[in-house]
């Protein structure tokens, strides 16, 4: 770690219930900022010395957290959603309305997740591509609740395919619901999430909320419908095609995916790297990327996508002088 930067700061007046609110149960807090901005932070009682490339950067994150512990404790998601947007050199807009969820403080956490919001906003078919983590599928559903919420559309459709990421789950009992609820259930997640589990469960009894194995769509014409496509990597381009020419009349389509974690037989092509070729030139359309800064999650999660980017990129050099 380099120590190109240095800085130091006194939290004044002294408040210890804050400042342990600040630095966490056994400065946990404190280790996450390390790990995530690569720094080093020493404290004493109130005076916090920080040495890193990104020390300003800590010192920001560790005065916005500071403010936030004056009402309440800090937890997990403060810190990491606070490294998301410490990292980023500009800042994302905030001129945007709140989304109408259940979520008040949600807002895109990065210049790409705030673009991608207002591209859904702007597109009948939007498509998000990036690394896991970077919150492609969570605003996805956050726009569909929005977008419901202000009666925009009627229902909300999810739809997935069923491949396994390289395992065999062998036969799954039950209803159609019940088989498919693995495969969908981080859209689950994130409807329980920005809806509450009361009011998802009434929408799903009254057909409001819809789940739609990718097989089953085929024939169906979806109009008034927000639908989202989640996993589109491991669509084949047949597949693709046919979701597209499902979208009706007052529909809006987002399709996400990962083109890294692709679970097709290796010799079966996929859907969501093909089709940015044969639509990119539609007006109507638009495809969205994310790269590792926009990482929402566990600080390592973006080294680790960062990691699997370089050696990817080594082996492809390495194919291509042979």
């Amino acid at each position: 770690m380099s120590d190109q930067q240095s800085c130091s700061y006194q939290f004044t007046p002294v408040d210890n219930e804050r400042l342990a609110r600040l630095t966490g149960p056994l400065d946990e807090n404190l280790k996450q900022i390390e790990t995530g901005l690569d720094v080093s932070i020493q404290r004493r009682a109130e005076q916090f010395t920080i040495k890193g490339e990104q020390a300003t950067r800590a010192l920001v994150l560790l005065q916005r957290c500071y403010t936030l512990a004056e009402k309440r404790e800090l937890n997990v998601r403060d810190i990491q959603l606070g490294l998301v947007e410490a990292r980023q050199d500009n800042p994302q807009d905030d001129d945007m309305p709140p989304l109408a969820t259940r979520r008040r403080d949600l807002k895109g956490r990065t210049p790409r997740q705030s673009g991608y919001i207002k591209q859904i906003f702007a597109h009948d078919i939007t498509f998000g591509i990036g690394p896991a983590g970077t919150g492609k599928t969570y605003l996805a559903v956050a726009c569909a609740v929005d977008a419901m919420e202000r009666e925009v559309v009627k229902r909300i459709v999810l739809v997935r395919p069923a491949v396994e990421a390289g395992e065999k789950l062998g036969f799954l009992p039950g209803d159609l619901a019940q088989k498919v609820d693995p495969y969908l259930r981080p859209l689950y997640d994130a409807l329980y999430d920005l809806m509450g589990f009361d009011k998802v469960a009434r929408l799903f009894e009254k057909n409001l909320i819809e789940i739609a194995p990718l097989a089953y769509m085929r024939g169906r014409t979806l109009n008034n419908a927000f639908i989202i496509l989640d996993e589109a990597q491991n669509t084949t381009p047949e597949q693709m095609k046919m979701f597209l020419t499902r979208i009706g009349f007052g529909s809006k389509a987002v399709i996400t995916g990962d083109i890294t974690q692709i679970d097709l037989a290796r010799n079966q092509k996929s859907g969501l790297v093909e089709v940015e070729r044969i639509l990119k030139d539609v007006r109507g359309i638009h495809f969205h990327h994310f790269n590792s800064e926009d990482v929402v999650r566990h600080p390592l999660v973006q080294k680790i996508v960062d990691a699997y980017d370089r050696y990817q990129s080594k082996q492809d050099n390495e194919t291509s002088q042979t």
